[in-house]
């Protein structure tokens, strides 16, 4: 919108908060519409930017069912517009794709080892039928797709009960509440600040690149060690209490971005330091409310 761009926004806030927006309300250039995108929709645009779907084992799992439509139903219909339009369409997918890795670090080229059946499915096979759609209406219908497996990736305006690692750790310490650690801790996971994956899908739209490409930071920590991190930060003497490992949760997780650095001269430039403490501040600023 700053450089002159018209933006539609489609929402039905199952995840989402107006307060993200509020800024841009009454702007000349944005029009928000609620919507789901299971329905479909008519829409004259140039682009379409499909990051609709919960992200969070939290979110996904409340309503499996709906994940799945969302990812089925949602992708067909934006797909819809992509080809009665021309405008090319940039798929939100996910580093679940790979499931719990059997290969490390993951590469695009690695087809995931994803149980089908299991908790976790509604939203890793959601995204690799998301995928599958967008590919086939490449070859189909000669639609111009761009598809980012996204990595783990925080920052602010998470929500506060949105179940994911840092988000979970920050609150709770914040709180003066003990640190809960799924499983032993020593599971991996690499962690990428939002502005840096902003600026990778931003590069992957306006390349000819469909990918599939991965975005996120190479940097790989156990789940231990950001808690620790984020303890220094709050209160050193918050304890950590651990429970079990749910289904399928991945044991590692580190993508491999050689692609990205090569095909979109991208890579990340804030490291989980500097990421944590914007983060941390983000939810001091709104801890009253939660």
């Amino acid at each position: 919108m700053q450089a002159g761009e018209k933006v539609i926004c489609l929402d039905n806030y199952f995840t989402g908060q107006k307060s993200n927006i509020s800024k841009w309300i009454d702007h000349s250039n944005f029009e928000l519409i609620n919507h789901d995108i299971i329905n479909p929709i008519e829409l004259k645009v140039d682009k379409i930017w499909h990051l609709a779907c919960p992200a969070s084992p939290n979110q996904y799992q409340k309503n499996p069912i709906n994940t799945a439509k969302v990812n089925f139903m949602g992708t067909y219909n934006m797909l819809e517009i992509a080809r009665n339009t021309k405008a090319p369409l940039l798929l939100a997918s996910s580093s679940e794709v790979y499931g719990d890795p059997q290969v490390h670090p993951q590469r695009e080229d690695y087809h995931g080892h994803v149980n089908t059946t299991g908790i976790r499915s509604c939203y890793d096979e959601g995204k690799r039928i998301s995928e599958s759609l967008c590919f086939d209406y490449k070859r189909v219908h000669n639609c111009k797709v761009h598809v980012a497996r996204i990595f783990n990736t925080y920052g602010p305006r998470m929500l506060p009960n949105d179940g994911r690692v840092i988000s979970n750790f920050i609150v709770q310490a914040l709180s003066n509440k003990p640190i809960t650690i799924y499983g032993d801790g020593l599971q991996t996971r690499s962690f990428c600040y939002v502005d840096d994956l902003i600026e990778g899908l931003m590069r992957l739209m306006n390349k000819d690149h469909s990918g599939p490409i991965n975005l996120g930071n190479p940097m790989e920590i156990t789940i231990r060690d950001v808690a620790d991190l984020i303890r220094e930060e709050i209160n050193p003497s918050i304890p950590i209490v651990y429970k079990s490992l749910p289904e399928d949760d991945p044991l590692k997780r580190q993508p491999d971005i050689n692609l990205a650095l090569t095909a979109l001269d991208w890579k990340p430039e804030v490291n989980l330091s500097r990421g944590l403490a914007l983060t941390i501040n983000y939810f001091r600023s709104i801890i009253s409310t939660i």
